[in-house]
């Protein structure tokens, strides 16, 4: 499907964006410091006994990547084993999904990131694998949205930007993750809220962070759309400029305006998390997930959350098996009133 087919499906409902902004994918309350996760009894259960590997369903650089090399420190911190970090990218994760279904079932030291973005691929890649086909373990954060322009760009905030794309929406292009993911539709709800036709948003879909960032950076589109923790570094090295961010109030870590302050009246979060493979028994679920417990309860995980701008959105085993199914039925429903699936 191309750019402007894809866009031209999102005008079709784009009030469906308001649910979007308006529900589950906008950040949930972070849980209070008295209500840590219980530990699981399957700490008895010897875990890990060997090195933990780690599928980051994307290209180097994005949140996924991001989520899993986080991981990566905490659990080696906590757990004393290795813990590798690898790369799959393509088609909103479902590249890596499939892979990590099909070559590492039964193992309970292979883990997957995956989050929203994913929920959404799947439907409108029509995947043929499923997040039925993996074992649920945690949500892990929950982030906010940027827009930011080389730090170069003519434009020096939002509503310029935002005028230029009211008078010629085509003129501006928007770089992000992959179509009907997340980012695009973060662009969508500007679109509606600006009073842009869907069919006029030039949107740049990209396979990862990584690779969203260089065209970014090097002017290839006119802004970025992504996590906040995706443009930090960028932003505090004076290469990119943050324009917004999708909160619902002003962060204190952050020097840059809501959308809402900047006149767009959106707000909008992501959220990311760590399932393991198919074929896993209840005991190895549960001492992967004490792991986890663990290293979400670490010092390292709690630097990593901070230095990420990343909100706690812990929630493990039944809990979070629920939220994913939820979330399905939520993003299914969404994705066909908008037209990109049937």
């Amino acid at each position: 499907m191309n750019q402007r087919s894809v866009a031209s499906r999102l005008g079709l409902a784009l009030a469906a964006f308001a649910l979007v902004a308006c529900t589950g994918v906008q950040a949930p309350a972070a849980p209070a410091a008295d209500e840590a996760p219980a530990q699981s009894d399957a700490a008895a259960m010897a875990y890990p006994t060997e090195a933990i590997s780690i599928m980051a369903p994307a290209n180097p650089g994005g949140g996924w990547d991001l989520t899993a090399r986080a991981m990566q420190s905490a659990l080696q911190a906590t757990t004393g084993q290795t813990v590798e970090v690898y790369n799959v990218p393509g088609a909103g994760g479902t590249v890596g999904l499939a892979e990590f279904t099909s070559q590492r079932a039964g193992d309970p030291h292979q883990l997957m990131v995956m989050g929203l973005v994913m929920v959404g691929a799947i439907e409108t890649n029509q995947s043929p694998v499923t997040l039925e086909q993996v074992t649920p373990l945690a949500s892990l954060t929950t982030e906010w949205e940027a827009i930011v322009v080389p730090a170069d760009s003519p434009i020096q905030d939002l509503p310029q930007l935002i005028e230029a794309f009211k008078a010629d929406p085509t003129s501006v292009s928007w770089g992000g993750g992959s179509a009907g993911g997340t980012d695009h539709i973060l662009v969508g709800l500007i679109a509606q809220q600006a009073g842009v036709d869907a069919a006029g948003i030039n949107y740049v879909a990209h396979a990862g962070g990584g690779e969203a960032l260089t065209a970014i950076l090097s002017g290839a589109v006119t802004a970025g759309v992504s996590g906040l923790s995706e443009f930090r570094a960028q932003v505090e090295a004076g290469q990119l400029r943050l324009l917004a961010v999708s909160s619902d109030s002003r962060l204190e870590e952050v020097d840059a305006p809501t959308l809402q302050e900047a006149g767009v009246d959106v707000v909008l979060a992501n959220w990311r998390a760590v399932v393991g493979p198919p074929d896993l028994s209840d005991d190895q679920r549960d001492a992967i997930l004490a792991a986890i417990e663990a290293m979400h309860a670490s010092p390292e995980w709690t630097q990593a959350l901070a230095d990420n701008g990343w909100r706690d959105f812990f929630q493990g085993g039944d809990d979070f098996a629920a939220f994913i199914s939820a979330e399905t039925d939520r993003v299914q429903g969404v994705l066909r009133d908008i037209g990109l699936v049937q």
